[in-house]
């Protein structure tokens, strides 16, 4: 017999062999038990995770002969005719469309117009068409009356990986069901089942790289697989399928993340060589790294999170007990951000060495290790961050200070403290007044002549509060005319302004900003004070 490929040997035949699509597959078994079908339905999910399987098992339930009842079914037999024809591709009434290449009207006039007949030998003609989004605006217009009134005989099932290109027409008339892609721990567990059954030796750790490659892909995991085995003559091992796939081995990336740990500069430059001379690529190294770093972030956190088997879990786990759990997501984001933009580096190992230097400038960690990494002749001076100003705590009024007629303290420290204290819209409008004076329970204000709508709308909201603060016979006049800049909202516009020019002045002048500038074509935005007021 002549070799059949791992991706076909074990296709599902049936529901129940399907791996990581629970959710299509119980509501499908449902519908299919109640005898509630859908005369259209759509399976969307991205490749090799079992569109057109799905839709294969779907047909051999509505045309199955030999189940209980004899009707559909949800657990198609697989012995009778036409189980055995669905399988083998030669059932007359399940026809199979690559979109693809017909993307044009009269291929879909065509079948439409075979639609109309009765099936041949099974009990529904079932039509799946994969692709779908491939076909031309034409063709799907000449879809729609079809799909939205099908014959009783008719089952439509559409599979596509873009979804977004299918009309919303076609959309409106079709169950969908979105395929998840395989988690790894899925698909290495599925790899076990099929070498056990097909008596390949295998290596714990050369699944996990097998199911990491395969990106979500259950077929994709099968054909490296098939790709394996004739690799390692007829066994699998982890270093024979890491040298296939091209990927590092994370032992060698430990060092990496340790010399960041340490903040130890010409270690992590030496790491960065060796992988260099290696051969090994820079993207997958920081795919991995990334991968590492969510397994430390983990082990902070969550460590029962941390699967026993986890490569290199014990230095793991003494690696995550030398970080914080801030650094960790900083060094991720960096690999992250890193992988792409190695497209943009002048090579690789430029991109490369360059997201490690940015690992080491940014993480947020003592200075310590900071200063081991920088030789002290290459060390910037250090840069002072101009503190905020401390408002001054504003002089309490008491209403005996209003009986007795006592002048209120200066504006510029008690009025702004109760504006501020104000609610709501008294607030907003109180920050707007500058205070002329007060005689005896009488408190001028004045107001800027474009806010007399605002004085119009809430001046007796902030008489009374007001009122409410300060003593209940208190009684406030308002002046519409210029103000002189000492109004609170003036006076916190000043501190704004003067906060953000100091923070602007301290970047300006910080020197690893001027290299960045200078080197590296950078552009300073979006500053702003490390303490603002509200």
């Amino acid at each position: 017999m002549s070799h059949q490929v791992l991706a076909r040997k074990w296709r599902p035949k049936r529901f129940g062999q399907l791996v990581g699509q629970e959710h299509v597959v119980r509501a499908l078994s449902n519908a299919l038990a109640s005898g509630r079908l859908h005369h259209a339905y759509l399976f969307t999910g991205t490749r090799g995770v079992g569109k057109t399987t799905l839709a294969r098992i779907l047909a051999k339930c509505l045309n199955c002969t030999g189940g209980k009842d004899g009707g559909v079914t949800a657990e198609p037999c697989g012995e009778c005719a036409a189980c055995r024809e669905i399988d083998s591709g030669r059932f007359v009434d399940l026809i199979e469309l690559d979109a693809a290449s017909n993307t044009g009207v009269d291929n879909m006039r065509e079948i439409l117009e075979n639609a109309q007949y009765a099936p041949t030998a099974g009990r529904y003609k079932v039509y799946i068409i994969d692709e779908v989004h491939m076909l031309s605006k034409n063709a799907f217009n000449a879809m729609l009356k079809t799909l939205e009134e099908p014959p009783s005989h008719v089952i439509f099932i559409l599979a596509t990986t873009d979804p977004q290109k299918v009309p919303v027409t076609v959309l409106s008339r079709c169950l969908q069901f979105n395929l998840k892609q395989m988690p790894p721990g899925q698909v290495v567990s599925h790899l076990k089942h099929v070498l056990e059954g097909e008596n390949v030796p295998f290596e714990a750790g050369a699944l996990n790289l097998l199911a990491r490659a395969a990106a979500g892909s259950m077929r994709d995991a099968l054909s490296l697989t098939d790709q394996a085995i004739a690799y390692g003559s007829g066994q699998i091992k982890e270093d024979e399928t890491r040298a296939m796939l091209g990927v590092i081995d994370q032992a060698y990336l430990m060092p990496v993340l340790e010399a960041l740990a340490d903040g130890d500069g010409p270690h992590l430059l030496r790491e960065a060589a060796e992988l260099a001379a290696r051969g090994f690529s820079f993207d997958a190294a920081l795919q991995d790294m990334a991968s590492l770093l969510h397994q430390a972030a983990l082990a902070l956190s969550i460590p029962e999170a941390v699967s026993e088997d986890a490569p290199e879990r014990e230095r793991l786990f003494n690696l995550a007990g030398r970080l914080d759990p801030e650094r960790v997501q900083v060094l991720y984001q960096i690999a992250t951000l890193g992988r792409r933009d190695l497209e943009w580096a002048p090579d690789e190992y430029a991109g490369f060495s360059m997201t490690l230097l940015r690992m080491l400038a940014f993480s947020p960690s003592d200075t310590a290790p900071a200063a081991r990494a920088t030789p002290p002749a290459e060390r910037p001076e250090p840069r002072l961050v101009p503190a905020a100003p401390t408002p001054r705590a504003a002089v309490p009024i008491r209403p005996e200070m209003l009986a007795a007629n006592e002048p209120l303290p200066p504006a510029d420290t008690d009025w702004r403290g109760i504006a501020e204290s104000l609610p709501g819209l008294a607030r907003q409008l109180a920050m707007q007044c500058e205070r002329l004076e007060h005689s005896g329970n009488t408190l001028r204000l004045r107001l800027p002549e474009n806010q007399k709508t605002l004085l119009d709308n809430f001046g007796d909201k902030l008489s009374a509060a007001l009122a409410e603060k300060l003593g209940a016979g208190l009684h406030v006049e308002f002046e519409l005319a210029a103000v002189t800049q000492q109004s609170p909202a003036a006076a916190r516009a000043r501190e704004q302004a003067a906060r953000q020019s100091d923070a602007e002045a301290a970047i300006q002048a910080d020197p690893f900003v001027q290299t960045l500038v200078r080197e590296c074509g950078a552009t300073v935005a979006n500053i702003r004070p490390l303490s603002a007021a509200g």
